[in-house]
C-alpha cells in the first residue's frame, strides 16, 4: 500500500457537467474522474474535492485528492488519466501529499473569477464562459463597490436560501473588477464561500455599475444580514474556480501568508467513501 496520497490540479469546462459532486445517473466531474481513476486502480475508494462547483461552473484550479492502492509516480497518474478523460476535463498537475490529505480542510481559501460582457449584441463564442448583459455599466463604480467585501465580515445575506449553514463569517482577502477587452473580470479571494455567494456579489455590483442600485449595497447587506439588500444572482456560466491556496504553495500571495489554515469541527476518516448525493444546501459553489 503506498504511503502517500496523490493530489491533482484539475481544470474543466463545466457546461456539460451537473457540477462536481456525485449524483446518481448524472454526469459530474467527480463521477467522470473516479471512473478514470478506477480504470487505473480498482482499489481507489473515492476522490476528495476541495469545492463542489455547481452545474455550468468552470474550474482552472480545482484540487482533488485520492488514496491509491498501487504505486505510480505522480507524472504517470497525470499522463494516464489524461489519456482516459474527455476533452472538457484535464489534469494539469499531480503531486504526492500525506496519506489521507483532504483538500477541503487543508486549504487557506479560494480565488473565483466571473466574466461579464456588457454589450447588447451577444457573442456566441463567449456564451459558455461569460454573462452577456444588454446594457452599459460603469466599471470604476463596480470596482469601488466591491471593495466593501475586503476584510472579515458576517456574510449571512450573501447566499441562497437553501444554504443553511450556521457559521457565515468569512474573510475576503482580495476583490476587484478589471477590464479585459470587451469583458469585465470580477475577482474575489476569500477563506470560504457560501452557495451562490460570488454570483450574488456579481449580480449586485453589475446593478450598481448600471445605476440600477444605489452604491453601498454590499456594505448595507453586510450590516443588515438581509438578502433583499442585494441584487440578482448572476448565471453560472461566467463563474470559474481559478485557484485554491495551500499553505505549502511556493507562490503564495503576500495577503495570504497571514491567513490561518481552517480545520473541520471533526475529521471524518479520509478513506471513507463519499456516497451522498449533491444537494444545493451542502454545496460550496460560490
Amino acid at each position: 500500500m503506498p504511503e502517500a496520497s496523490i493530489l491533482l490540479d484539475v481544470a474543466y469546462d463545466g457546461t456539460d457537467f451537473r457540477g462536481f459532486a456525485p449524483q446518481r445517473e448524472e454526469r459530474t466531474v467527480h463521477g467522470v474522474l473516479c471512473e478514470a481513476l478506477r480504470s487505473l486502480d480498482a482499489g481507489i475508494v473515492d476522490a476528495r474535492g476541495a469545492s463542489r462547483t455547481d452545474s455550468g461552473v468552470h474550474a482552472r484550479g480545482q484540487l482533488v485528492a485520492f488514496d491509491p492502492a498501487r504505486e505510480l509516480p505522480p507524472a504517470a497518474w497525470q499522463a494516464e488519466l489524461n489519456r482516459r478523460l474527455p476533452d472538457d476535463l484535464v489534469v494539469m498537475r499531480a503531486r504526492s501529499v500525506p496519506r489521507g490529505f483532504v483538500p477541503r480542510f487543508e486549504n487557506l481559501g479560494k480565488r473565483y473569477s466571473y466574466l461579464v460582457r456588457p454589450r447588447s449584441l451577444r457573442d456566441p463564442l463567449d456564451r459558455r464562459r461569460a454573462w452577456t448583459i444588454p446594457f452599459a455599466v460603469d466599471a470604476e463604480r463596480m470596482a469601488s463597490e466591491i471593495q466593501a467585501l475586503v476584510g472579515t465580515h458576517d456574510f449571512q445575506a450573501f447566499r441562497r436560501a437553501a444554504d443553511e449553514r450556521v457559521d457565515t463569517i468569512r474573510t475576503m482577502v482580495h476583490a476587484d473588477v478589471q477590464g479585459e477587452g470587451d469583458l469585465l473580470r470580477v475577482t474575489v479571494e476569500g477563506t470560504g464561500f457560501m452557495y451562490n455567494m460570488v454570483r450574488i456579489i456579481v449580480g449586485t455590483v453589475v446593478e450598481v455599475g448600471a445605476g440600477r442600485r444605489e452604491p453601498g449595497a454590499l456594505g448595507r447587506a453586510i450590516a443588515s444580514g438581509e438578502r433583499r439588500d442585494l441584487g440578482l444572482t448572476a448565471p453560472p456560466q461566467g463563474l470559474c474556480l481559478e485557484r485554491i491556496f495551500l499553505p505549502s504553495d511556493d507562490d503564495l500571495p503576500l495577503a495570504w501568508t497571514t491567513v490561518g489554515k481552517k480545520r473541520p469541527p471533526s475529521r471524518v476518516d479520509a478513506g471513507s467513501p463519499h456516497t451522498g448525493e449533491h444537494t444545493e444546501g451542502s454545496s460550496d459553489e460560490a
